[in-house]
C-alpha cells in the first residue's frame, strides 16, 4: 500500500538526499535553506540513511567551503551531496568543473533562483542553473513536488551508474515551498534502485595510500586536448543512463517519466517547449485547449544537459508546424536564450539532413524572479504561433534585436476566448508595433503581454488602457 506525505518540494528532495548519502555539506541560502535544515534535524535525531549510518552534516563558512568539502569527501570515496541556490550556486562552480572533469558521481540539489543583477531577488527562475551548463554537470529539471522527490532518487541512481555529476533543480518557491500531497518513496525502493556495484566502484576509485594513484595533475598542450575529449563517450551515453534509471523507477513505483515528455494532440500543429513548474501550467492549458478541438501540445524538457537532440525530436509530433521555446532566464546581448537555441539547432540540423521539415520557431522569456505565468499567457503564446497571414492580410515584421511585432491578425485566434470561462475578451486587440504598449489579451509582442488577471479582463471592459510589460518575449521566426 502506498504511503502519502503532505510536504513541500524542499523536504521531498531532502528526504531522498539524506537517505542516499553519507556526507552533507551545507550553507543556507533562500529558498534552499530548508533542505539543509531538514538534513541537520534528521541527523540530530539520529535517523539513519539506507546503510544504517547517520550522515555527517557539515556547515561551512560559505557555499565555496561546502563545495570544497564535498570535493574532498567524494574523492575519498564517500557519497556526498549539498543544497544551494542563486549566488550560492555560483560559488560551487569552480569545484563543479573539477568534480565533473574527474567523472565523480554526485548530486547537487538546487532550488533555482534569480541571480542578483540590477537588484537582488530571492524568487525563482533558471538564471543560476543556466550559469552552470558549461561545467560538465548534467542538468535535470523537476516540475512538481512529486517529481522533486522522485528525480532526487533517479539522479542519484543515474550519477552512480553514469559517473556524470547531476544538478537536480526545481523552481524556487513555486516548487520548493509548494505543499502538496505526494506518494512517498520508501527506503526499500531507494535501496533497490541504487546499484550496489556502482557504489562499490565509486569507493574503489577513492584516493588512498593503500592503492596510490595520481589525479588532478597539470597538463601541457601536448595531452590536455586529447584527455578532455576522452570524456565524450560518458556524456553521449548519459541520457540513456538517466532514462534507464527512470524505467527502473517505473518498475518499482509505477510512475513513469521520460527525458522529453510530450502532452497534447497527437497531430498537434503548435507546440510549446519549456521546463520547470511552468510546464505544469502549460500542460493544464493544453488539456483544456485540446478538449475544445485545438491541435496544440507541450513538450516538457527534463534533461537539459547533456542535451539529447534525437530524443527531443522523437518526442515532437511529425505534424508540428510552429514551436515556441520558453526560457525562464535572460542572457543580455544574446540572440536567444539557452533552451531556445538548443532546440532551434536540433531542428535546423534535422531539416538540413532531410529528417523532418523545418517548422517556424520563436523564443521567449517568462517568469523571471517568479513573475506569474498564467493559462491566459500560455494561450497567448499559442496565438502567436498561428500561421502568418498572406500578402494583403497584414503580416509580421522582424524588428531589431530579434523581437517580433505584428498586426493583430498575425497573432489573434479566430475567436479568442478565456481558457477557463470560454468567453471572448472584452475588447479587441488594437494594432501594435515594437514601440507601442498594448493591453490586448492576446498580444504577445515585445512590449505586450496578456492582462495580469485574465479572468477580470473578460468580466468587464477595462476603464483605461494600462501600460504592459513583457512576460513572454517572442523572437523572430527561424526561416
Amino acid at each position: 500500500m502506498s504511503t502519502f506525505l503532505t510536504i513541500d518540494g524542499n523536504e521531498a528532495a531532502a528526504r531522498m538526499a539524506y537517505l542516499c548519502n553519507e556526507v552533507i555539506a551545507i550553507y543556507p541560502i533562500t529558498p534552499s535553506s530548508n533542505m539543509g535544515e531538514w538534513a541537520d534535524e534528521w541527523a540530530a535525531q539520529g535517523q539513519p540513511n539506507l546503510w544504517g549510518a547517520v550522515p555527517r552534516i557539515i556547515e561551512m563558512q560559505s557555499e565555496g567551503g561546502a563545495a570544497g568539502a564535498l570535493h574532498g569527501a567524494l574523492t575519498s570515496g564517500a557519497l556526498g551531496t549539498s543544497f544551494t541556490a542563486s549566488q550560492g550556486l555560483l560559488l560551487f562552480i569552480p569545484n563543479l568543473y573539477k568534480i565533473a572533469g574527474e567523472l565523480t558521481p554526485f548530486v547537487l540539489h538546487v532550488a533555482a533562483r534569480a541571480l542578483a543583477t540590477h537588484a537582488l531577488s530571492i524568487f525563482g527562475d533558471h538564471s543560476d542553473v543556466m550559469a552552470c551548463r558549461a561545467t560538465g554537470c548534467a542538468l535535470l529539471s523537476s516540475n512538481s513536488v512529486q517529481e522533486a522527490q522522485d528525480f532526487a532518487l533517479i539522479a542519484q541512481a543515474a550519477t552512480l551508474a553514469g559517473r556524470i555529476p547531476v544538478i537536480h533543480f526545481f523552481d524556487g518557491f513555486r516548487t520548493s515551498h509548494e505543499v502538496a500531497k505526494i506518494v512517498a518513496v520508501e527506503p526499500d525502493t531507494a535501496r533497490a534502485l541504487l546499484d550496489a556495484e556502482a557504489i562499490a566502484a565509486h569507493r574503489a576509485r577513492a584516493l588512498s595510500p593503500e592503492h596510490p594513484v595520481i589525479r588532478g595533475t597539470s597538463q601541457n598542450p601536448d595531452v590536455f586536448f586529447q584527455a578532455r575529449e576522452r570524456a565524450n563517450p560518458w556524456y553521449e551515453a548519459f541520457p540513456g543512463v538517466v532514462q534507464g534509471a527512470m524505467d527502473r523507477f517505473c518498475d518499482l513505483t509505477g510512475r513513469h517519466y521520460r527525458l522529453y515528455e510530450y502532452e497534447g494532440a497527437p497531430d498537434a500543429e503548435r507546440v510549446v517547449v519549456l521546463m520547470g513548474s511552468g510546464a505544469e501550467t502549460a500542460g493544464e492549458t493544453v488539456a483544456h485547449m485540446t478538449a475544445r478541438g485545438e491541435k496544440v501540445g507541450v513538450l516538457k524538457v527534463r534533461l537539459f544537459r547533456p542535451f539529447a537532440a534525437d530524443l527531443l525530436l522523437g518526442a515532437l509530433p511529425a505534424s508540428t508546424q510552429a514551436i515556441a521555446v520558453l526560457d525562464r532566464c535572460k542572457e543580455p546581448g544574446a540572440d536567444g536564450e539557452p533552451l531556445y537555441k538548443d532546440v532551434l539547432t536540433a531542428l535546423a540540423r534535422a531539416a538540413a539532413d532531410g529528417i523532418r521539415p523545418m517548422p517556424r520557431v520563436i523564443g521567449g522569456r517568462y517568469g523571471l524572479a517568479s513573475k506569474e505565468f498564467t493559462p491566459g499567457m500560455v494561450q497567448a503564446v499559442f496565438a502567436a504561433l498561428l500561421p502568418l497571414p498572406q500578402a494583403g492580410e497584414g503580416r509580421g515584421e522582424c524588428g531589431r534585436g530579434g523581437q517580433e511585432a505584428a498586426s493583430p491578425s498575425a497573432f489573434r485566434t479566430t475567436s479568442p476566448t478565456c481558457p477557463w470561462t470560454g468567453t471572448p475578451p472584452s475588447a479587441p486587440m488594437p494594432r501594435t508595433n515594437s514601440s507601442t504598449p498594448c493591453s490586448g489579451a492576446w498580444a504577445p509582442t515585445a512590449r505586450c503581454r496578456p492582462t495580469r488577471t485574465p479572468s477580470r479582463s473578460w468580466a468587464r471592459p477595462p476603464t483605461s488602457t494600462p501600460k504592459a510589460i513583457s512576460s513572454t518575449t517572442p523572437r523572430s521566426p527561424a526561416r
